[in-house]
């Protein structure tokens, strides 16, 4: 069942260069379409400034969508209003980076996790504590430290916090921007696990937003590789990671550690950085960099296709 559909999405920021000067805008995401199922996760990966986060943000509207569709349950949440967008919320939260500053500091963890259930009239506040009290013993939490403030905690305890928010108005679409980034490993192992049992346990969808590509290969289910706004390759993640087919994403992959010291293999090193999101090169934006472009990728750009069952690339030598 789909739960998400996105089309042709665009998230373009104005910059403003004086009265006379051309306007021009940052196309943070630029042209976005993918789908998502039902208890599915999706890994989003690729470098920074790549429009991962600027994409999340886009979905759930914390930042307006320049243009596009966003079908979220066959509704198309762009047409709706301030009020049905309230509504809509409650289906749809998001997991923040950084566990230092989105939490409050000057509010308990109670008061945190009860603000969303007291904005959206859930409960009595009797009926409201016993739904935190089970819920932050799923995330390990006790419930003696409801009571305190955020600085009182650990970074990964203020992350499975901010996920205890997140779950407070049993969602089905979790939104997780780099949840672990901040985090130590021994703690990040912790986390990801705990998403995958609460996944389970509450039929969530997730989109996983990581610049980590072993993260995102333990939690997800389907992988987009995103490079200056747009999706280069989509496919299931076993397909992308033992059979990449762009050339951006087999440049991803030859950098990851390989646990067996025994077995090499060939790195591939990108030259050059990463063009402006501002003037984005012509025909495909990776032909700056990439290590087989030819004068044709200077002026065709590639659409995202399917070019094996299930596995979509953007490249015209694919």
């Amino acid at each position: 069942m789909t739960l998400l559909e996105i089309k042709n999405l665009k998230q373009h920021f104005p910059i403003s260069k004086g009265f006379l000067s051309e306007k021009k805008y940052v196309k943070a995401v630029d042209g976005v379409s993918f789908t998502l199922n039902k208890g599915e996760t999706l890994g989003i990966v690729g470098e920074s400034g790549c429009g991962k986060s600027s994409l999340g943000r886009s979905i759930l509207r914390l930042a307006e969508p320049t243009s596009g569709e966003i079908k979220f349950k066959g509704q198309d949440i762009l047409k709706f209003n301030r009020k049905q967008m309230k509504n809509i919320r409650k289906d749809m939260q998001i997991v923040f980076q950084d566990p230092y500053a989105s939490l409050n500091p000057r509010s308990t963890i109670r008061s945190i996790l009860e603000a969303p259930l007291k904005i959206h009239g859930i409960g009595n506040r009797e009926e409201r504590m016993k739904l935190i009290e089970s819920l932050v013993e799923k995330i390990g939490i006790r419930k003696d430290q409801l009571d305190n403030y955020p600085h009182e905690f650990s970074g990964g305890q203020r992350q499975r916090i901010g996920i205890a928010r997140a779950l407070t108005l049993n969602p089905d679409l979790i939104i997780a921007d780099e949840p672990v980034s901040a985090l130590d490993v021994s703690v990040q192992s912790q986390v990801l696990n705990l998403f995958v049992e609460l996944q389970k346990e509450f039929n969530l969808s997730y989109i996983f937003i990581s610049h980590d590509l072993s993260v995102v290969q333990h939690i997800s289910d389907r992988v987009a590789v995103m490079y200056l706004g747009k999706i280069v390759e989509l496919a299931h993640v076993d397909q992308l990671y033992q059979n990449p087919l762009h050339p951006y994403t087999k440049s991803l992959l030859s950098a990851l550690p390989i646990p067996d010291p025994s077995q090499k293999r060939e790195r591939i090193i990108l030259e050059g950085d990463l063009p402006s999101p501002i003037n984005p090169p012509t025909g495909c934006a990776f032909h700056t960099r990439c290590p087989v472009a030819t004068s044709d990728c200077r002026t065709e750009t590639p659409a995202l296709r399917e070019k094996q069952f299930g596995h979509w690339a953007a490249c015209i030598y694919v």
